[in-house]
């Protein structure tokens, strides 16, 4: 034991000032709740998959589903490699977010809390509630659109039933945080399995299909190809994730010393990877299903959810086909808004330190969300929802480089990592995505203002 107790102190002291924060831990009420336990290591794998798959869930939100299909209709399977590139990305950055929370003992808000002064954590906070307002927008607007697909809701109303959701989390967060990954897991499979019969209906041309996984050089001298580029990549890489899983690795109970960080850190990278490959296929198969349906019939202008629904099933002969397409739907924008109540839980708490019940911060981030999106529905209508979803993601856009510089400094940092530092070539690697994600982003906003789409 003494030896042990040794071991432990001397993991702690290569890490440094980092390791132990004054404070409540990252979501006090579920962390340590998971043992982490078992001789065989698929054991203690299987105790650490759950928090990839939350994670896995903003990168198939109704937010993608709109970039994809309007990136499909229009330039067929070209756009793949965007998709692909994009998922590349997210894997790479969820790994150092995992990292920072395991090592650090800290979410990403509580690091930027902690590390920065007040003049500069207070912005970076507002920029991520303006992410996850921007966010919710999507899922308000997926769920409405979904509901008025499935039961002939209007869309007003739709709007205004989403914020009952609450209810639903509230109900899964008292039984515990493996109810939650239970529910999100079961309503991925539900979209994985419903997006292979979707492209299994829709039979794609295999071979354009490859080539379209090869990046082409249209995509930068397209500008429309390049704006609906851009757009897929910040309906990929979402902030609000970035925050979460950097807490939600801290619900497992793991041990302290330097082999078991290390053992953590493994098994939550693969538990990552796994989850966000789910999520690649996911959107892979949306743009297939779109280019192979609506691209080949010569229906190029398909840039709306709804629009595509009334289409699918004409078009691939397969009565089953469109409300496949809302049940699958629905479930995105319910899985999405799952992670969006732990996510804005997480920043609130992590950046100020001040806690409010969850049901009331749920409640004000949605309200804030229902306001503009009724306003869309009430004066343009249908038309209204797809450009305010557009530009939801176009906000996010913007908000990225917020999370992530911040996360690869913090990871690249020796005093705060210690022996977990990053190496040089995983900073190299992601000092250069951050300055592409800023680059791009910068030019997205720049071609939404001047209207160069």
């Amino acid at each position: 034991m003494a030896a042990e107790g040794s071991t432990v102190k001397s993991a702690l002291t290569e890490l440094t000032g980092w390791r132990t924060r004054v404070g409540d831990p990252s979501l006090p009420e579920v962390h340590g709740s998971i043992p982490v336990t078992g001789r065989s290591i698929w054991r203690r794998l299987l105790a650490f998959v759950g928090p990839g798959y939350l994670i896995a869930v903003g990168y198939m939100d109704p937010g993608n589903w709109a970039t994809d299909i309007g990136g499909g209709s229009a330039f067929n399977y070209t756009l793949l490699s965007v998709v692909v590139i994009s998922s590349l990305m997210a894997v790479f950055l969820q790994a150092l977010s995992a990292k920072l929370g395991i090592v650090s003992g800290r979410d990403l808000a509580q690091a930027c809390r902690d590390a920065y002064p007040r003049w500069s954590s207070i912005p970076l906070w507002l920029s991520a509630e303006v992410a996850i307002v921007a966010c919710d927008i999507a899922e308000v607007i997926g769920a409405a659109i979904a509901l008025n697909l499935l039961f002939h809701l209007p869309l007003v109303l739709g709007v205004i039933i989403t914020a009952a959701d609450v209810l639903l989390v509230l109900a899964l967060q008292s039984k515990g945080f493996r109810w939650i990954e239970a529910l999100v897991i079961a309503l991925i499979a539900t979209m994985t399995g419903i997006f292979v019969i979707e492209t299994l209906y829709a039979k794609p041309e295999w071979h354009q299909l490859a080539t379209g996984l090869i990046p082409s050089r249209q995509i930068v001298t397209n500008p429309k190809m390049l704006y609906i580029s851009l757009g897929i990549l910040g309906a990929t890489v979402m902030p609000h994730n970035l925050y979460l899983h950097s807490s939600i690795v801290q619900t497992r109970r793991f041990g302290k010393t330097e082999p078991e960080l290390r053992e953590a850190i493994k098994l939550a990278y693969t538990d990552s990877t796994v989850a966000l490959t789910l999520a690649l296929f996911v959107n892979a198969a949306i743009l297939v299903v779109s280019a192979a349906v609506f691209f080949r019939a010569g229906h190029h202008e398909v840039a709306g959810i709804a629009s595509a629904y009334r289409l699918l099933s004409p078009l691939v002969g397969v009565a089953a086909a469109a409300p496949l397409f809302a049940i699958a739907l629905l479930a995105s924008g319910q899985n999405s808004t799952l992670t969006g109540t732990l996510a804005g839980q997480v920043i609130l708490e992590g950046f100020t330190h001040f806690r409010i019940k969850p049901w009331l911060r749920r409640m004000i981030s949605r309200l804030i969300a229902i306001t503009p999106s009724i306003f869309a529905v009430w004066f343009y209508g249908e038309k209204g929802l797809d450009g305010l979803m557009i530009f939801s993601q176009v906000v996010l856009s913007a908000q990225l480089s917020f999370a992530v510089v911040p996360l690869i400094q913090f990871t690249s940092d020796r005093q705060k990592m210690g022996v977990f530092v990053n190496g040089w070539w995983t900073k190299a690697l992601g000092w250069t995505m951050a300055v592409a994600i800023a680059g791009l982003n910068v030019f997205l906003i720049w071609q939404s203002v001047t209207g160069q789409q």
